[in-house]
């Protein structure tokens, strides 16, 4: 498991844009008016707009794992709230809540 990047929303894709590279960060990749990806070359941040935003209106940390599956029985038995795996233009993931109901 590793942490893959922290999704913000992006309602203005271009100003957001604009502010994180003015901050010294490089973007990754864009698609669209959709997401854009940029890095400090260690964490990535995803701009997403409403589409892309796995909990709208809220920042989510972004879990890579191995075993998807196993991961999130893993998880709900230590207490979080889990949902059904979707397949994604990028990948396969679901949505967890931490016992305290932050997003993952």
């Amino acid at each position: 498991m590793r942490i893959g990047h922290v999704i913000v929303p992006a309602d203005e894709l271009d100003a957001q844009l604009a502010f994180y590279t003015s901050l010294g960060l490089t973007v990754k990749f864009r698609d669209g008016d959709r997401y854009a990806a940029v890095t400090d070359g260690t964490v990535t941040v995803g701009l997403a707009d409403a589409t892309q935003q796995p909990v709208a209106g809220r920042t989510v940390l972004s879990i890579q794992v191995d075993d998807l599956d196993a991961c999130l029985a893993q998880l709900a038995a230590a207490g979080a709230t889990v949902s059904t795996p979707i397949t994604g233009p990028h990948e396969r993931r679901a949505l967890v809540t931490d016992p305290t109901g932050n997003p993952l």
